[in-house]
Order: structure tokens, then sequence, then C-alpha cells
């Protein structure tokens, strides 16, 4: 396949970026401290942190695992807490302690968690209080041996923190209690990491910065291996494509996307800090009045998202009233952005929503639409610089301009595998570099892509992936439950949700009661929100159950 996409570069852009440029995530972020310094980086709750300030603190915090915890080169942190101003105080704190990250979505069940903590082999975690009993279920079953555990409030500081934490608490009763013995507080974390002092860590290419939790193309969650050399990759890479527009130390950009999602990691964290930008971290985004009431208190100039998030932006009464002269920025990923919703999105904003498309396997970006496209086309844009993008058939063959195969991608943000898990590896990466991303895509003559389907079953609820095999293993563990198939079917608001079939061992089993063994073993957007009784199902002549019979009757 020709590299037809470059002749639709936006003028200015490179076609290739220079990795050895810097040598670490942490290189990239010292430079942004000499050079913005007293410029605001991250704010939450109306609490600002300049840039001098979050390296103060991620200073501190390295101190403590450092000389407090003993932790060493290459040893590894979860970090399991929503958007608060903590996140991006471990996240740079760990790098200066040479540590590994390991984000965690905090609404976890313990079965996943568990999971979780074991195959990354994690040495220590902090996290949030609100989940803290989660953890206290399972921790004697993972390697962990620190555990640190902070409030909402901490960063707050003041009569604000301490309100803050009480109200959670003791008046929301936000926090459920648990007993964790030999955790620390963050706040005592902190106090006594700035009287200790910090040994610097030399961090290269082949240093691990993230272990990204995916399902893959199947299956259980797997940690894919992100570099420091994956991850300057395609913040090199990103900020390439936005340099015409993004202006140095003077960007607003609202984090809506928890930080523990590659697609907000990188794009919003990782990309803006490079640029002095200040981070707006929204801790709740699923209250939206509280969320519309929050942007207008900022002159943002740009926010990312998915489909579910602008949607549900623009049916909130407020939001069509905010001050919009400042965004110039709107970029959606992590599932299809709805042609109606991006419609509706520059016709309130009057600004285009574009999109971005990539997988935690490729840090993530893979092709951004170009800046300068004057609206949404329905197109993934063109591979960003550095990368390449080949459209395959099932044996691997390129195929020609307007054939639909599966995407294949190459580029130096492109994983080094999965955690110890060579034979799933081998199923997706080539020996000359090539990533197999399971997502059926074409290319048109202009060099645009464009996704047409999943070649796998995965289920996209909200740009989370959900893996029919980890639902249908959960449900399975029921003993009232014969068999099981889970599809996901279109929903308005969340792109697709989970829909169940199942075969009763017991005639007693209910819908409801099913619901309920689903939520305490799966995250909320993984939980069925349909369920269908059958006397069987189908299946192939080897017994396979045949799932997409179920999706193509779902849909006519």
């Amino acid at each position: 396949m020709q590299k037809v996409w470059l002749e639709s570069y936006p003028e200015g852009v490179p076609h290739e970026i220079n990795v050895d440029e810097y040598q670490s995530v942490l290189d990239i972020f010292d430079k942004s401290i000499e050079e913005f310094a007293d410029k605001p980086a991250f704010v939450n709750m109306d609490k600002v942190l300049t840039y001098a300030e979050l390296d103060a603190k991620a200073r501190d915090f390295a101190a403590y695992l450092q000389s407090e915890l003993g932790l060493q080169h290459g040893d590894r942190l979860a970090i399991m807490m929503p958007n608060l101003l903590q996140y991006p105080v471990a996240i740079f704190g760990a790098m200066k302690a040479g540590l590994s990250i390991i984000n965690v979505n905090p609404l976890y069940t313990p079965r996943e968690l568990k999971h979780q903590l074991k195959d990354a082999n994690a040495d220590a975690i902090i996290i949030v209080s609100n989940f803290a009993h989660t953890l206290e279920s399972v921790i004697a079953e993972t390697p962990v041996k620190h555990v640190i555990v902070t409030q909402l409030g901490d960063e707050l500081g003041g009569l604000k923190g301490f309100l803050v934490n009480f109200v959670v608490k003791y008046i929301k009763k936000m926090v459920p209690k648990y007993s964790l013995p030999k955790a620390r507080s963050y706040s005592e974390v902190m106090q006594k990491g700035a009287t200790m002092s910090l040994t610097p860590v030399a961090l290269g290419h082949s240093d691990i910065a993230f272990l990204q939790y995916t399902g893959g193309t199947t299956g259980v969650a797997k940690g894919a291996v992100l570099t420091h050399r994956n991850m300057v990759a395609n913040i090199l890479q990103a900020d390439a494509w936005l340099s015409h527009l993004v202006r140095p130390g003077k960007e607003v950009i609202i984090t809506a996307l928890p930080l523990y999602h590659i697609f907000s990691l990188t794009a919003n964290c990782m990309v803006f800090c490079k640029n002095g930008g200040l981070n707006v971290l929204i801790t709740n985004p699923r209250d939206m009045k509280g969320f519309v009431k929050e942007l207008g208190k900022h002159k943002f100039s740009a926010i990312t998202g998915v489909n579910t998030l602008f949607n549900g932006l623009l049916n909130t009464p407020g939001f069509s009233d905010l001050d919009f002269s400042h965004l110039h920025l709107t970029l959606g990923g992590g599932m299809a952005v709805q042609e109606a919703v991006a419609e509706r999105w520059q016709n309130v904003t009057g600004r285009p929503l574009l999109v971005g498309y990539g997988l935690s396997e490729t840090s993530p970006a893979v092709c951004i639409s170009p800046m300068n496209q004057p609206k949404n086309d329905g197109t993934i844009g063109v591979p960003i610089p550095s990368t390449e993008v080949s459209i395959r058939d099932e044996a691997g063959n390129e195929l020609s301009t307007g054939e639909a195969g599966e995407l294949w991608v190459r580029g130096p943000q492109v994983m080094q595998g999965y955690l110890e898990r060579p034979e799933e590896t081998a199923k997706v990466l080539t020996d000359d570099g090539w990533f197999a991303t399971g997502d059926v895509a074409c290319m048109d003559e202009r060099g645009y892509f464009k996704i047409v389907d999943r070649k796998k079953d995965m289920i996209l609820v909200s740009g989370f992936n959900v893996y029919p095999n980890e639902i249908e293993d959960v449900i399975a563990a029921n003993e009232k439950v014969l068999e099981v198939a889970a599809i996901g079917i279109p929903s308005n608001s969340s792109g697709e949700v989970v829909k169940v079939f199942i075969v009763k061992k017991d005639p007693s089993l209910t819908e409801e009661e099913l619901i309920d063994f689903c939520k305490a073993n799966l995250t909320g957007y993984k939980v069925p929100k349909a369920v269908e009784f059958r006397d069987e199902l189908p299946k192939s002549n080897v017994g396979k159950i045949l799932r997409r019979e179920l999706r193509d009757a779902e849909v006519q």
C-alpha cells in the first residue's frame, strides 16, 4: 500500500520524529519544569499546582518511595484513583524514583483488582480511600508490600481539604470501612518525604514506563508493556501533529477522561505538560451539571473525550451557554464518534469534533484527523509521524485502496509485547514490528482511514473494551447457569452495552439475581444491561456458541 496519506499531512507537520531527542518521559517533564516553572500545570477543585510546585511534590513523593519504602529502579507502583492532583504527583514521583507505573481503574471489583496486581507483580499501590475496602479484600493474595492511602481532599490543603474529606467520609458516606493496618497516609508520605533525600535514577528508552492493561484482542486483561521510548515517541508524534495549533504555556485542556485511560494519560497529561499547558482535572465527569459548572470557570482551549462524554455535555442544560471563543481543539477517541454528535457539537461550539484512533498497545495514537480539517468526515484521519499503517487480509497480504481488511500498524509507539505472555504477543506482533490491531478498516483514495468493524467480538462501552470471554467466564460460575453468551448491542448513550443470553440450569434464576451476581464480580460498565433467557443457544457443528448469529438477530 503506497503511503498516499503523506500527501494529506497538514502543512508544516514533519513526516518523522526524532525519538532520541529525549531518553525518558521524565526528561520531557524536566524540560517543562525549566521552561514553565511558574505556569499552572494542574487544577482540581479550584486548587492549582504550578509546574514548580508539582515538581517539588513529585520529588518528595519519590524520596519517600526510595528512602522509606526502599523501592528501587524497576519496581512497580500501582495507582488506583480518579482524576485528582495526587495522580500527576504519583506519576512523576514514581518516575523520579525509577519505578514503573501500573494504571488501575478504581472501579474494579476485587476479582479484577487481584488479577491485575498479581499479573503485574506490583510492589506498592497508592489508592484513594473510597476504594480501599476493595484492596483490603484481596491484598493478602497479591505481591503488594506497601500501601499508601489518599483522600479526595488531601492536595487541597487547609480548611477546604479538611472539609472535603469530612463531607465525603461522614456526610456523603462515600468511604466504606476498611482495614489496612500497614498502610501509610498520603499526608504522612508527603510530610516525611520532604525531609528525605532523593538519589537521582537514570531512566532510558528500554525502561518500562507503564503497564497498561487491556484485553488485547481477546480474553483476560493483559499488561501492554510501554517503555519510555514508546511513550516519548507518542508524545512527540502527537506534539508534532498539534504543533501549529498549540501555544506553549497558554493552553487550557479539559481532562475529564480518567488518567488511568491511555488516551487521557498521553494526550492530556503528557502532551500538554510538554507544552506547559494547564490540565483541568475533572474528578467525576458523570456529574454532568457539576461538570458544566466547572467548565464555566475556565477559558478552555482544548477538550478530549469519548462520544458519550460529548453527547452527555450537549444534553446538559447550560452547556450551550458556555463561552467557546477560546476553544480550538476538540478530539474524540476511545470509541467511534457518532456523526450526529459531531455535527451537533460543531453547531453548538462552532468548532469541529475531530477524531483520533489508537490502542493501549500503541501508547495510544496511530491516526488523527488533520487539525485543519473543517469538519468530522467519519474517518480516523491519517497516520501520525513515523507511523506506518497497512490494511491486510487474513493471510497477511496487503490490500488495495478501498478494500477492507485488518488494520496493521508499525512505529516507535508500538508496545514491546504483553507482560510475560509470549504466546499472546506472537499472535499480534510480527518479527518485523507490525502490530495487528484486530480492527477492520479501509483506506480511501486520499489516504484517509476508516474503521469498518471489529475483527473480534470485543464490545466497546463508552470507550472501554469489554471482552465477551470475561463476561461469560464470570456468569458461568453461577451455579444456576447452564450456558451463556455475551454480545454488544447498540446504545445511544454509550455506543454499545452488554447483552447476555442465558440457558438456565435452575429454573428459579431471575434477571435481577443474575445482574446482582454480575455487579459483585464486574466493573459497572461490564455489567449486562440486557438479559435474554433461552432454551438453547446457536452452536457450530463442533459445539462452539455462535455469537455472530446472536448479534445478527439483534440488528434485524
